[in-house]
């Protein structure tokens, strides 16, 4: 016998089908080792399912202003938001990515915050490892076009604005590399995108190119330096190092 996926979850779970979708849509269930990507994908009554959830939330620093957290991979930025009281998102981060995200406690501090991010006075440090052999340093100068949509999908065009990522070498695995990455702009998918063009996807990252299957986009902010302030966030250890 065989039924949707979503439904053969929310049997073995003891879930509600949305419910069921819903994880599956985050990407958090797997058959085997697989990632189980369509919801609605006929499967057999016998499947068995592994649902990963994401990991809890660290607290980097706070205070009356601020509230800086290290996001785990699979959540999304509004969801952190929606864990703590009286705080704002500064800034995002893609579900999959993990990392620094900052938060405010003050609409003086997000006020203050959100300036620096539009005068480019906010430093961000990433990390990731990406296909193929990377041995020196690459600067990375091409405009960027986003088109908007259920899906955001990003491009390299002359119609699109500037976009800057520097990206240098820290380890090599077979044929895979781990990098530092810092962007002097914020476009949407930017590393991603820039990374991809340079013939180096993300590994995971299948959106722009990766053939390499993974749990998630390999990709983790850091460092970020705001206002005087250094916020580092410890590496996941899928980040420290690959497999």
């Amino acid at each position: 016998m065989e039924d949707k996926a979503y439904k053969l979850l929310a049997n073995q779970l003891g879930i509600s089908g949305k419910r069921a979708k819903e994880l599956i849509d985050r990407g958090l269930v797997y058959v085997g080792d697989k990632k189980l990507k369509i919801a609605r994908a006929v499967m057999d009554d016998d499947t068995k399912f592994r649902v990963e959830m994401p990991k809890k939330i660290e607290i980097i620093y706070e205070d009356n202003d601020i509230l800086a957290v290290n996001k785990p991979a699979f959540l999304d930025s509004y969801d952190v938001e929606a864990s703590f009281e009286n705080a704002q998102l500064v800034h995002r981060l893609d579900r999959e990515t993990s990392g620094v995200l900052l938060l405010a406690k003050s609409q003086e501090f997000l006020n203050s915050a959100i300036n620096e991010f539009k005068r480019r006075r906010v430093k961000k440090e990433y990390k990731a490892w990406v296909e193929g052999v990377i041995y020196e340093e690459i600067v990375i100068d091409e405009p960027i076009l986003t088109i908007k949509g259920a899906k955001s999908i990003s491009k390299i065009s002359p119609k699109g604005r500037e976009a800057i990522t520097i990206v240098k070498p820290d380890m090599i695995q077979g044929k895979k590399s781990k990098v530092d990455i810092e962007i002097k702009t914020g476009r949407t998918h930017q590393i991603r995108l820039h990374l991809s063009h340079i013939g180096h996807p993300i590994v995971g990252d299948e959106q722009y190119g990766s053939i390499t299957n993974s749990k998630r986009i390999l990709l983790h902010a850091s460092v970020l330096e705001l206002l005087g302030k250094r916020y580092v966030a410890k590496e996941p250890n899928d980040i420290i190092r690959y497999k």
